[in-house]
């Protein structure tokens, strides 16, 4: 085997090997015979096929796959020997004529290009020094959780018929939507259940049922909403022919022993140990998402060498590709955001080559310190996994466990998350008491502290903070959304479920 390198540019390689025509023979020889012993053809005896014969009907597919053994194992002993890490798979191209290499008329020749990962000098992690948020946890914040808890568990009692339904009632009614006296599909259900005041239906339906007793029947003006999910009943208005059969009021709430053990707790002393504990995870999650948002940027900033090009080009073709269907979702143009293409590339560029430098500053602390994950936590990582899809857990564990690179998404935080901690535990960590309010609080809202010395997150224009949801991967700074905040998810339009038991008036889903 020759090995020429014709390409050496920074951290590109390029190499040109080739192996002589009379190695590849001697191989397809010893196959030849391996096979002798084995195949049986028609006219002769089992292991009696003459070797001739053999390479005249195995000799090209023998060849073919000799060739690719040699591309699989001279690649990585070329590597080996060079004593270079290709940062992805080398690229092979074949030079010449294949068709002459398979029937032996030729030496095998093929190019490898590849970038190797640099020499990494890591930082001290010693040096590196940052705040850790705090939270704690107040009687009040516990005893607001336990409320909202049993909220979530409310029922309803039959008021009497002449009562007046109120917001916060439960109404059971039947109606009819017509648009232009013309009724339309999913517009009427019977003994429908609707809680006044969820917002479950488009604006105005429900507030027009407030006042309204049993046995009432009467007619509800609304429009559909401009956006509604059903394009032939958006912006239209519709009359709902409404008969109300029964108000019921929620009943009352005792927060006490019962209540807990309804729960499957044994007192309401144990609930609310429960509901802290709970309270403290997610306040540690979160203060832990921040620490770790912090720490990938100084180790970003930490560390400066030249990134491998291809595994830069990679990464941004992902972002960008990510960037391009956000657009597309949202029904926009790169002209309409307030920045051009150019600097839009540049910025998710420099995004690139941030995820790329972090990455492999990790996997050297990794390699460097041997932190490895073990078959036990990935089992557990996948156990995780296959849960979030209820239904289907066998077809998704099948779907890992076949598919390496599937099996790597799974290791892949894993592995960043124990190096994290590792270098967390020796890095100067200041642990900062702070409100919950400041805790949740974005970054370029959170008041600086005089020790954390940070600038603040670059915050996108307004037209394009949607689109730039590109930038989301581990690490990125981008603004932590505050839990409290969050819009629950309404109803899907009921033009798209004709079920009885479903309203058309429904508000369009938020996606």
């Amino acid at each position: 085997m020759q090995i020429e390198e014709t390409s050496a540019e920074g951290l590109s390689r390029e190499l040109k090997i080739t192996v002589a025509k009379d190695n590849l023979a001697s191989r397809l020889d010893t196959k030849l015979l391996e096979l002798k012993d084995q195949v049986q053809l028609k006219g002769f005896r089992k292991g009696k096929v003459p070797v001739a014969h053999l390479k005249k009907v195995y000799g090209s597919r023998l060849m073919s796959e000799i060739l690719q053994e040699v591309v699989n194992d001279q690649s990585q002993q070329v590597l080996t020997d060079r004593d270079e890490r290709p940062a992805l798979q080398p690229e092979v191209n074949l030079d010449g004529d294949i068709e002459n290499v398979i029937s032996g008329d030729a030496d095998f020749v093929f190019n490898m290009i590849y970038d190797i990962i640099p020499p990494i000098t890591l930082a001290k992690f010693k040096d590196i020094s940052f705040d850790r948020k705090v939270a704690e946890i107040s009687d009040t914040e516990v005893d607001e959780s336990i409320q909202r808890l049993a909220q979530s568990r409310k029922q309803f009692e039959p008021k009497a018929k002449t009562a007046k339904a109120a917001s916060g009632d439960s109404v059971k009614i039947d109606f009819l939507g017509k648009i232009d006296d013309e009724s339309f599909e999913g517009g009427a259900a019977e003994g429908f259940e609707l809680e006044l005041g969820s917002n479950q239906f488009i604006p105005g339906f429900e507030d027009q049922i407030i006042g309204k007793k049993a046995g009432d029947s009467f007619d509800i003006e609304v429009s559909f909403p401009e956006d509604y999910g059903n394009a032939d009943l958006a912006n239209k208005a519709a009359v709902f022919e409404t008969t109300v059969h029964e108000v019921s009021g929620p009943k009352e709430i005792e927060i006490n022993d019962e209540f807990a053990t309804s729960m499957g707790m044994e007192s309401l002393d144990q609930l609310k140990k429960m509901v802290r504990e709970q309270i403290g995870k997610d306040y540690h999650n979160f203060s832990r998402e921040q620490v770790k948002r912090d720490l990938l940027d100084k180790l970003s900033d930490a560390h400066d060498f030249e990134l491998p090009t291809r595994m830069v080009d990679l990464e941004f073709n992902q972002i960008w590709h990510q960037f391009e269907s956000e657009l597309e979702n949202q029904s926009k143009k790169i002209d309409e955001l307030d920045e051009t293409e150019d600097e839009l590339r540049t910025e998710y560029r420099e995004i690139a080559e941030r995820r790329v430098r972090t990455g492999l500053v990790l996997a050297e602390i990794g390699s460097t310190n041997e932190i490895e994950v073990t078959q036990e936590e990935i089992n557990q990582g996948l156990m995780e996994r296959v849960r979030q899809f209820p239904g289907q857990e066998q077809e998704v564990f099948n779907y890992f466990r076949n598919n390496p690179e599937a099996m790597a998404q799974i290791r892949a935080p894993l592995f960043e998350n124990k190096v994290i901690d590792f270098v967390i535990e020796q890095a100067d960590v200041t642990d900062i008491t702070v409100s919950i309010e400041e805790l949740m609080a974005p970054p370029e809202e959170a008041e600086e502290k005089p020790k954390a010395k940070k600038k603040p997150a670059k915050k996108a224009p307004a037209k394009k903070a949607a689109a730039k949801k590109a930038d989301t991967k581990e690490g990125d700074q981008k603004p932590a959304k505050k839990p409290a905040a969050k819009k629950p998810a309404a109803k899907k339009p009921a033009a798209k479920k004709p079920a009885a038991k479903k309203a058309p008036a429904k508000k369009k889903e938020d996606k």
